[in-house]
């Protein structure tokens, strides 16, 4: 795709970085080609970056242990996950409340942390983010507490997310037969909420002008950059293809097989 181009001078010279991780940094536990150059860069350059991250499964720590074992050295500063976006949601909108959670550990971890107790009984809301242990009775339970009054929330809209054995279902795939069977439409934390891009702005320290967003899917990671005022990179390491850019009614800033173009560009120039 595109490479010594003046937009991709322009992403180049920004001060800050929000990166998404699935489909950009690794598919599942395989690093992906080029991302040691491109964090290499990124500190080289002394610019800012941010892992943001739609999943919801792991803390900030177990995201930078999970990098660490793939021989990247990442302070867990960098990192910010749908999980706490959502328990800081649910703690400014109601402080104390309680909840029943389908979600991993992360979520769980987050909800706890932000004062948001369990309860399988009369529940305030029911909150759906990633999980290995969705099952019927799940659905059953949460289908119950909606009808009695509770909420819905979902950690993020993505349908699908990439691992080394391909695409498999995300969050949005999982609320969806709740909100089928209940009539209610879950409110979606993550990308591309703005709620979770101002607060990743703010973590890195840079003005929406300097920063560049980079993601795999035109319909958060796409979508949210623009939408927040910063540049935006498409990789087709991911999710999106070319040919599903001409679903879209916007396109990227730039588009690249991966995030390793950035830093493999600087090395060609200054040979």
């Amino acid at each position: 795709m595109q490479r010594n181009t003046p937009m991709l001078e322009q992403v180049r010279a920004c001060r800050g970085f929000i990166c998404d991780m699935d489909g950009v940094i690794y598919h599942g536990n395989r690093l992906l080609p080029g991302v040691v150059e491109f964090l290499n860069w990124l500190k080289a350059e002394r610019k800012e970056f941010l892992f943001l991250t739609n999943s919801s499964e792991r803390s900030p720590k177990e995201l930078q242990q999970k990098l660490a074992r793939m021989g990247l050295e990442v302070g867990e500063r960098h990192f910010y996950t749908s999980a706490l976006a959502t328990a800081s949601f649910i703690r400014a909108q109601a402080p104390g409340s309680s909840a029943y959670v389908i979600g991993a550990p992360g979520l769980l971890n987050a909800l706890y942390e932000a004062g948001i107790t369990m309860n399988d009984v009369d529940p305030d809301y029911v909150i759906v983010g990633e999980t290995s242990t969705y099952n019927y009775d799940t659905i059953l339970k949460a289908v119950h507490h909606i009808q009695q009054g509770a909420r819905l929330v979902a950690t993020n809209t993505d349908l699908t997310g990439p691992t080394e054995h391909g695409l498999i279902p995300a969050c949005r795939a999982l609320v969806s037969p709740i909100e089928l069977a209940t009539g209610k439409v879950a409110y979606f934390v993550g990308k591309p909420n703005p709620l979770m891009m101002r607060t990743g702005l703010e973590l890195l320290g840079v003005h929406s002008g300097e920063a560049a967003m980079i993601g795999d899917r035109m319909d958060t990671d796409i979508v949210a950059g623009m939408e927040s005022g910063l540049k935006t990179v498409l990789v087709l390491s991911g999710c999106t293809t070319p040919e599903m850019m001409a679903q879209f009614a916007y396109r990227p800033t730039l588009v690249l097989d991966g995030v390793g173009a950035l830093a493999q560009t600087v090395k060609t120039q200054e040979q």
